[in-house]
């Protein structure tokens, strides 16, 4: 696939339009009758990009996204009605595509798929896990709720401390005074506790019943239990009260003075969580986009995360392939000084002293970074772990090759072509993420620092 001509653009954003457009290949069989190829077009027009062609949560913006896409395959499903470890009830399916998951990229598909395509599109997800033949959903049983007073306020902060919640949740609930931070789901991905705090994030709803729901159904696949067994409903009432309780303003309905107390709050925390608050910035950024390799299907291959090897190919300007990221020492970061990172993402100058286009890194966006978001952003690309993998240096063309490019483009008026290509990890071939302009880049040995090549 061509990337579309351009002229003075950001190959950032021009990378970022062109995993979502992306072609996508071979493709499993929707289920029998019109509704079931209904449902696999709709399935493969807006869901395919992230959960994949096959369901398994490994579609081509899959590596972008935190939390990641769901494995449908699995039959592991979070945000149910049903008892833990029991599949979802279509309700439940239907309320998650039409409502969207809060902040998630699950988008609130219900104004764009309605009627007999929001039922297809159900239909063909429970397609891809066999548990949907065989097994039935069993629905929870939702007893009398507890009005929401301060008597059942109290009594849920301490079925709060009776669960030690606050060892995830923190003790106010916005993560402060945790004992644990840092959470993997059943997948090994990372995912973070909820800031009970902020209810318009609870992806399973945030009024008591749904609350309270979370707390007899669990999150599967994550480290929230059930407390089924282990409270009463009585308890889980009380606590669904609580959480609810501890809802703060919204940044939204706040006056002037209260933004500025809440931001220069947030501005205290960051400081006294660096690598919590680099890696925050350098998700949002988006620096594992470009700093990573892709397989054919256009999905970032796990395991090559900000190890870079992803090539621009930049008519007349030359060839460039993104930087490993990683501690490793030698073709990592490992050896670079916070000064010398600082000065490449902000300033545009390589250790060697060579300098950056503004595209495709786009080191100009990041130059007003205030100094403590810039330190955050070095103190968490310390805690990667270090992948072996060497980057080529930059291909840039003779004088006169270049010379002649800039002449067609600025004299003659015409577009120059630009691509983007992946290199495969410990294979001697480019893996093409777009139809790429010249030869491929020389194939790039991944291992991890024993020598040990990484897997695909």
């Amino acid at each position: 696939m061509r990337i579309p001509a351009v002229r003075q653009a950001s190959m950032l954003a021009l990378f970022s339009l062109l995993l979502p457009c992306a072609r996508l290949y071979s493709s499993p069989p929707g289920p029998g009758g019109l509704s079931g190829e209904l449902g696999k077009s709709i399935y493969e027009a807006r869901c395919a990009p992230c959960h994949g062609l096959s369901g398994e949560g490994n579609g081509p913006n899959a590596g972008l996204l935190n939390p990641r896409p769901r494995n449908f395959t699995s039959g592991v499903f979070k945000f149910r009605s049903t008892e833990s470890g029991s599949l979802p009830t279509d309700e439940d399916l239907t309320a998650t595509v039409k409502n969207g998951l809060q902040g998630t990229a699950m988008s609130d598909w219900g104004k764009f798929i309605r009627g007999d395509s929001l039922k297809a599109v159900v239909a063909y997800v429970k397609t891809f896990s066999p548990k949907f033949q065989t097994d039935a959903p069993r629905p929870i049983r939702v007893t009398s709720s507890t009005p929401m007073t301060a008597a059942s306020i109290a009594a849920g902060k301490k079925v709060y401390e009776k669960l030690q919640c606050a060892d995830c949740h923190g003790t106010d609930g916005t993560g402060k005074g945790v004992v644990a931070a840092d959470f993997k789901d059943d997948w090994n991905f990372d995912i973070d506790a909820a800031d009970l705090t902020q209810p318009w994030t609870f992806r399973g709803g945030s009024t008591p019943r749904d609350i309270y729901l979370r707390f007899k159904a669990g999150v599967d696949g994550t480290p929230m239990p059930s407390y089924v067994g282990t409270a009463s409903d009585k308890e889980m009432w009380d606590l669904a009260n609580y959480v609810a309780s501890l809802a703060r303003k919204p940044v939204w309905k706040m006056s002037a003075d209260q933004l500025k107390d809440f931001y220069a709050k947030l501005d205290n925390d960051a400081k006294a969580n660096p690598v919590q608050h680099g890696r925050y910035l350098v998700r949002t950024i988006g620096c594992g986009g470009c700093h990573s390799m892709y397989n054919d299907s256009l999905g970032i291959i796990e395991g090559t995360q900000y190890a870079g090897g992803l090539t621009f190919e930049l008519y007349p300007f030359g060839n460039y392939t993104t930087r490993n990221l990683t501690s490793d020492k030698e073709t990592g970061l490992g050896n670079w000084t916070d000064q010398e990172i600082k000065r490449a993402f902000t300033q545009g100058i390589s250790r060697e002293g060579r300098k950056f286009l503004p595209f495709p890194m786009p080191w100009a966006s990041f130059a007003s970074l205030k100094e403590a978001d810039q330190d955050a952003i070095v103190a968490f690309l310390r805690t990667l772990p270090a992948i072996h993998h060497k980057i080529p240096d930059p291909e840039k063309p003779n004088i006169f090759a270049y010379l002649w490019g800039k002449f067609k483009m600025l004299i003659l008026k015409q577009q120059f072509p630009a691509s983007v290509r992946s290199m495969k990890p410990s294979e001697g071939e480019a893996a093409p993420v777009s139809e790429a302009v010249g030869s491929p880049p020389k194939p790039i040995a991944l291992r991890s620092p024993e020598g040990k090549e990484l897997e695909r």
